[in-house]
């Protein structure tokens, strides 16, 4: 059973009760994310993230790993372009307590000067391993230019200079300012009985509820004008990022896009894995990839290869989308797509977690729940046509664009391969 509530403090509470399980899930999605963030304060949402667990006024940073490990449970975090996440994995009986910690760490973070510094230190060793892994490296670089302008494009780690001159009092007030209770999705799955979160977790919030701090959004206006974004480092391998800009997650054209891209790019049977994998050898990781946000979205195919491979992969990747635009797919690849999709569904719905996960995501994107039935149902209703006008729309060559790391004697073969094909 699922219960889906918005509560007095204007809190948004989902509680699905899995009475089978000897554990619960508990997340607790704050609406705040990169996207929010001033210039002078990229990187500031992943910062309040780390800094949650540097303790609070009532806890240490030690009492609360102490305490979850304790109890045996599981306690992490991560954060988005729009949301940032607290969640944990405990046993059903060891519940209040984590829901306990869980709200003293977003509500009560001490913030000390001490901890802030040296959690500068931690971050900017974070991103300083980001920058040494360029196949993650390269997803930044081709997000950066396609939203240049706008922080939608901006790291979410933010940039070693944002993250230098942070000052805690600005940190500490975007803190205060973003974690609130309005902004608060709470999304608890396992072995509970809905009435008694329910009761506790408003209890909680209406001791923290002080008037409206609602975040704005800018909204992302950018005209969809194709780059060229070159970066030269050192690499083995040239990292490649190829794409444009997509659809946003209220798009009824989600559903055609998942199927699209599981044919492309998005699995081992895919199009572009058999060709540039396992039957020209030319990488060892090639996929595709759908980003879908509130009001934008991208659509990339990424390939890590050698500089022998830039003019093989270039002119099979051209053949590749060609045929996939022009001839369209096949009635037993859209099938096969669709079937894919239900297992990875229903199959992620046998984990506490996944289910959480699935909830709080779609309260906090939709402000309702929308059935896993109904999923199903609007993936089994694609089309080969809808697949093929999508695909015409989204792969345009005219509106392609390009992310590049490698050496310059690389970069400069790919400029000119791409241009070839793609200008």
């Amino acid at each position: 059973m699922i219960n889906y509530w918005n509560l007095d403090s204007n809190s948004t509470l989902v509680v699905e009760e899995i009475p089978y399980l000897k554990s619960v899930a508990i997340g607790i999605y704050i609406k705040v994310g990169s996207r929010h963030e001033l210039d002078y304060m990229a990187g500031a949402s992943h910062f309040i993230e780390h800094m949650v667990f540097k303790g609070t006024h009532n806890r240490s940073a030690k009492d609360i790993a102490e305490s979850f490990e304790g109890i045996g449970g599981q306690l992490n975090a991560f954060t988005a372009k729009e949301y940032t996440c607290l969640y944990a994995r405990t046993l059903d009986e060891n519940c209040h307590e984590a829901i306990d910690i869980l709200f003293d760490m977003v509500f009560n973070s001490a913030f000390s000067v001490k901890d802030f510094a040296t959690e500068k230190g931690v971050v900017i060793e974070e991103i300083n391993m980001y920058e040494d892994s360029p196949d993650d490296l390269i997803h930044d670089v081709f997000a950066e230019k396609l939203w240049a302008g706008h922080a939608m494009g901006i790291p979410i780690l933010g940039t070693l200079d944002s993250i230098n001159s942070l000052a805690r009092d600005d940190v500490y007030n975007f803190y205060k300012q973003s974690y609130t209770p309005e902004n608060l999705i709470i999304s608890i799955a396992g072995n509970v009985k809905n009435e008694g979160i329910k009761e506790k977790i408003e209890n909680i919030l209406i001791n923290e509820a002080n008037g409206s701090n609602k975040l704005k959004t800018d909204k992302v206006n950018i005209n969809n004008s194709s780059f060229i974004s070159l970066h030269n480092k050192e690499t083995e391998q040239v990292q490649l990022c190829i794409g444009g800009l997509g659809i946003n997650y209220y798009d009824d054209n989600r559903y055609t896009q998942n199927v699209m891209n599981s044919i492309l790019g998005g699995g081992i049977s895919s199009r572009l894995f058999q060709k540039m994998r396992e039957e020209l050898g030319l990488a060892y990781s090639v996929y595709s990839y759908p980003s879908t946000y509130s009001d934008t979205g991208s659509y990339a195919i990424y390939i890590g290869t050698s500089k022998a491979n830039i003019k093989p992969f270039f002119n099979a990747l051209n053949g590749e989308l060609e045929k996939f635009k022009n001839d369209g797919v096949t009635e037993s690849e859209v099938e096969r797509a669709k079937k894919l999709m239900k297992s990875s569904i229903y199959l992620g719905m046998e984990s506490a977690t996944n289910r959480m996960s699935r909830l709080g995501k779609t309260a906090l994107m939709y402000d309702k729940l929308i059935p896993v039935e109904d999923v199903i149902a609007k993936i089994s209703a694609v089309t080969l046509d809808e697949v093929g006008s999508l695909a015409n729309t989204l792969l345009d060559h005219s509106k392609i664009s390009l992310a590049a790391i490698g050496s310059e004697e690389i970069l400069s073969e790919v400029e000119q391969e791409f241009t070839r094909y793609f200008r």
